[in-house]
């Protein structure tokens, strides 16, 4: 039998240990343990979330990886177009981890309705269109039919839809300059089968999606000519490494660019959020420890005649050090248990009735998203508890100080 073990599950058992002294900063030593764990598995929980949220959507609308012509082109429009017979293309096999690849092709344009008018981003899509990574934005209607002929289907943003005075079944006009600017423009009458809305403003008040093949015809290309190629891969951590194996595959007269690279400011402003969590942990491990060692110590001065009695029948100072910190253990879990609860509870109600909203024009989405990460959280509870008892070594050593005869005396 563990002696240390039994001696202090009694003494947490016991009936006059609820009513000591030390009992209500017990309590408040629990509550600070408590307190620490849901603010840190909710600040990864969010944190890790809007991380995630947000590089699904941009990656929804381009891809993980870009691949291009060279061009000193920065806006979202195709200008030269490049062959769609490419070594890599309908399939990626020379690269591992390559999910899908698409070809599309983007034109500027103006919508104008009976109200109101708006410029947009014509983005021109083919039959192996990874629609699923749109299928949870869609808030009205359907996907367009690209399978078929050539059609006038299209899908917009609901944020575009407002502005413009647009419903489903709706048909409306977009006019597209001409190569050169000269001459009247290329108009196209489409007709909205389905909106979408993903919190993303920069995406949701530019972009109109539809088939592929009118850019084609306005840019008078021809029909193997596209503007670009979108990759998909199976892991976004490796997104940097893919790239650089990306960029080494293709041919020499094209250049690749990742998510990463194009859209630098978001992805540096994202990773402002792994430091405030960090802050965050370390500061909450910081306070539940102050509150554990004031706990124990509190705890060691009230059973200093226990102390005394146990090094007089010969107990050394590390087995009465023992017997402490397994209490102290002991709290710890409890207010683990109490925090992990209250958390993932809190966490559960959020990914389910997104009660708290955010300001998409800020955050990039309207729902404050979580994502429960169990290796996250177990690791996070076992950091709370390694770096607990580890520091609560220090003011145990107080008990080596306590001398037997006049711990007997102590009142």
């Amino acid at each position: 039998m563990n002696l240390e073990y039994f001696i202090a599950r009694r003494l947490v058992t016991a009936k006059n240990h609820k009513s000591s002294i030390s009992a209500p900063i017990i309590k408040i030593a629990i509550i600070a343990i408590a307190i620490g764990i849901i603010m840190m598995v909710i600040a990864v929980a969010t944190g890790v979330g809007l991380q995630d949220k947000i590089r699904e959507k941009v990656s929804a609308f381009n891809g993980h990886v870009i691949i291009s012509n060279f061009d000193d082109n920065q806006s979202e429009v195709s200008v030269e177009p490049l062959s769609i017979k490419q070594p890599f293309y309908p399939k990626f096999t020379s690269v591992p981890g390559i999910q899908h690849i698409q070809a599309v092709a983007s034109k500027a344009g103006i919508i104008r309705t009976e109200k109101a008018f708006d410029g947009i981003v014509f983005k021109g899509v083919g039959k192996e269109y990874k629609w699923d990574v749109l299928d949870e934005y869609i808030v009205a209607g359907r996907k367009p039919n690209l399978s078929g002929a050539l059609n006038n289907e299209v899908m917009i943003s609901e944020y575009l839809c407002n502005r413009l005075e647009l419903k489903v079944g709706d048909e409306f006009n977009t006019y597209f300059m001409k190569e050169g600017g000269n001459g009247m423009p290329n108009l196209r009458r489409f007709k909205l089968v389905g909106i979408y809305n993903s919190g993303f403003q920069e995406f949701d008040s530019a972009y109109l999606i539809g088939d592929i093949r009118h850019v084609q015809r306005i840019n008078k290309w021809k029909d193997g000519q596209v503007g670009s190629f979108e990759v998909f891969i199976d892991d976004f951590n490796k997104i940097d490494e893919k790239g650089k194996e990306i960029y080494d595959a293709i041919p020499s007269t094209l250049e690749s660019k990742t998510i990463k690279e194009k859209y630098f400011n978001i992805f540096e402003w994202l990773t402002l959020f792994d430091v405030n969590i960090m802050v965050i942990i370390v500061i909450m491990i910081v306070v539940a420890t102050i509150n554990m060692i004031v706990a124990l110590l509190v705890l060691i001065l009230e059973r200093t005649q226990m102390v005394g009695m146990l090094k007089a029948l010969g107990a050394t100072n590390w087995s009465v050090r023992k017997i402490f910190l397994y209490n102290a253990a002991y709290l710890i879990i409890k207010g683990l248990l109490w925090g992990n609860g209250i958390s993932i509870g809190l966490l559960l109600i959020q990914k389910y009735f997104g009660i708290i909203k955010l300001p998409p024009e800020n955050y990039y989405v309207s729902v404050a998203p979580v994502t429960i990460d169990i290796p996250a959280i177990l690791l996070i509870n076992a950091g709370t508890i390694i770096v607990c008892i580890t520091l609560l070594l220090i003011p145990s050593y107080i008990i080596t100080k306590i001398s037997p005869v006049k711990a007997l005396r102590f009142d």
